[in-house]
């Protein structure tokens, strides 16, 4: 069973610019932070993740670092966090930053430098090139469309951004740069933070020669993934880190690693690996793309069996061996009920029978700032009202390509990652409670209805329900540890589980659908009573499992105490 503390926590994912804003800019703030944690604490959260608090000129949201030992000035200051960590730690929980170490902000000393001379001491902690047949070194393409190369005048040469050309990528080759981000990784350590997640870690070793991709459509640029994710010489430098830094402290780690199925997961996270604690997958989130490396805006309907066949593969392979990182929704992702449920019609029973399927898997559940009130996607306008630099970069793209604007805007009120990042909806007053001047992003128009201050008044409302999930992971240890089993497999609506560990066995009944299926308990489950723990619905009209019918998006927990063990 191996127990952990990070194994049996429920981590509370804050996107900082759009929590709690306490000084009427318009952005969320540490302060506010600070003001909301009695409600994070009555939530029952353990752990913090605040996604990127460090100076940074803002051009992807703080994921462009300018300095890695300060704050940004519109988050505060480093007393502002001193504050945070010391009211965290009194209320018994845990902070885990957002560290960025594939790239900074060109405008980090260390890239002024870099790109100053070619002689410059800082010249190899980028990657700089000459071009190639009068254009880039390569053909490789950004995350956010386009070149990965930039071409820099000063020197005539061009430095790789695997994301915006706001990001450069840090020369990981260079024992230089591993040195002084151990150092700084060591500082943050020193202070008190509980751990990492470490974001877009798979990407630090590129192709060794950075040789052109495979281009069997002559396109400029091709999405070149096995160029620069998951290479074999990412381990022995997680490895270093681990031995020389991180092996000193009891800290939670997580690793951003796109790309990989749980066999390659085990490189990282695997018992004795001395790498990171857990990782998030993509798998499931890549569901609806239309086709493998399609991107996020080319969706098609997705499929319970499909979800049900990646998520048992993760369960299984990782059983015993490593550790999974749960959640179906983040600061780059749609909300999990506009895309995985209902939030129309259902949003209510669907946002808690997703949140029942993520809780009662074998993993450490991640829930995002606003998911346990059910807040939904934003369909906006006007791209003029959109921040996000990846969706701005596709609607140019797709302008230029000649693509109708409904048909663009459609794809960007489906997947954009500004759905995830509108302000939290706090009470039904100006903007939502968020702040009193005008917000850095729109708030939801529906945030009269959806907010937390009727969410906490309402125990019918989806945060207690939420509150319940959590109380129950923290009684029982088969929630945490039990092995998982899949039942149903082919089933095409419903999504039923079972969790064993000694003497107790867990059964969860899941409809993700609007309809009225069947369920029947296995014939080998019969014996011995159910004990049902919590449902979304009250009081089940039926309780005889051998032929339950499910209501619209029905979550049931039941626990089985297993004879003769």
């Amino acid at each position: 069973m191996n127990p952990k503390w990070w194994k049996e926590s429920i981590v509370y994912q804050i996107y900082p610019i759009s929590f709690m804003d306490s000084n009427g800019d318009g952005k969320g703030d540490l302060r506010g932070i600070i003001s909301k944690l009695d409600y994070l604490q009555e939530l029952g959260v353990d752990v913090i993740w605040v996604c990127p608090i460090y100076k940074s000129p803002n051009h992807d949201n703080g994921y462009d670092i300018s300095d890695y030992c300060d704050i940004m000035k519109e988050f505060g200051t480093m007393d502002d966090f001193d504050r945070l960590l010391q009211n965290m730690h009194a209320r018994g929980m845990k902070l885990m930053m957002d560290l960025v170490l594939n790239h900074t902000s060109h405008e980090h000393p260390w890239f002024v430098e870099s790109r100053a001379s070619k002689d410059n001491p800082k010249r190899d902690f980028y990657i700089w090139r000459k071009g190639k047949n009068g254009g880039p070194p390569n053909n490789w393409e950004s995350y956010f469309s386009g070149s990965v190369w930039e071409l820099d005048p000063q020197t005539d040469e061009y430095y790789l951004h695997l994301y915006s050309k706001y990001q450069p990528d840090l020369n990981w080759d260079n024992p230089a740069v591993i040195d002084k981000l151990h150092e700084m990784v060591h500082w943050w350590l020193k202070k008190g933070v509980d751990g990492f997640r470490f974001d877009a870690i798979a990407h630090i070793v590129k192709k060794e020669g950075y040789p052109d991709a495979h281009n069997p459509s002559g396109a400029t640029t091709v999405r070149a993934y096995d160029m620069f994710s998951n290479l074999e010489n990412v381990h022995t430098l997680l490895q270093n880190l681990y031995d020389k830094v991180l092996f000193h402290y009891d800290i939670m780690t997580v690793g951003e690693t796109s790309g990989l199925g749980p066999e390659q997961a085990l490189d990282y996270v695997g018992d004795g690996r001395r790498e990171l604690n857990m990782t998030f997958q993509f798998e499931h989130m890549n569901l609806d793309a239309a086709s493998p490396g399609s991107g996020r805006w080319d969706v098609v309907p997705w499929k319970l069996t499909d979800l049900k066949q990646i998520i048992s593969n993760w369960q299984t392979v990782l059983h015993g061996r490593g550790w999974n990182a749960n959640y179906l929704c983040n600061h780059d992702q749609p909300r999990s009920v506009s895309r995985f449920g209902n939030d129309l019609y259902y949003r209510i029973p669907s946002a808690k029978m997703l949140a029942t399927f993520i809780h009662m898997l074998e993993g450490t559940p991640y829930i995002y700032q606003g998911e346990e009130i059910g807040m939904t996607n934003i369909a906006l306008e006007s791209i003029d009202d959109y921040r996000d630099v990846e969706t701005l970069n596709y609607y140019e793209e797709k302008r230029q390509q000649g693509v109708p604007e409904e048909e663009i805007m459609s794809a960007i009120h489906r997947k954009s990652r500004d759905n995830a990042r509108t302000p939290m909806q706090w009470e039904d007053a100006h903007e939502g409670g968020f702040t009193t001047g005008t917000p850095w992003l729109r708030v939801n128009s529906n945030y009269a209805e959806i907010n937390a201050a009727n969410a906490v008044k309402d125990p019918d409302s989806i945060y207690h329900y939420y509150k319940k999930l959590i109380e129950l992971r923290k009684k029982h240890k088969v929630i945490v540890y039990g092995e998982y089993g899949l039942l149903l497999p082919d089933h095409p609506e419903i999504y039923a589980y079972i969790r064993t560990l000694e003497d107790q066995r867990l059964l969860v009944i899941l409809n993700f659908f609007d309809k009225e299926p069947v369920f029947e308990l296995p014939a080998d489950m019969k014996q011995g009573g159910m004990q049902l723990l919590l449902s979304n619905y009250q009081a089940p009209k039926n309780d005889d499992l051998t032929q339950l019918k499910l209501r619209p998006y029905e979550a049931r927990i039941y626990l089985q105490q297993l004879e003769g063990k």
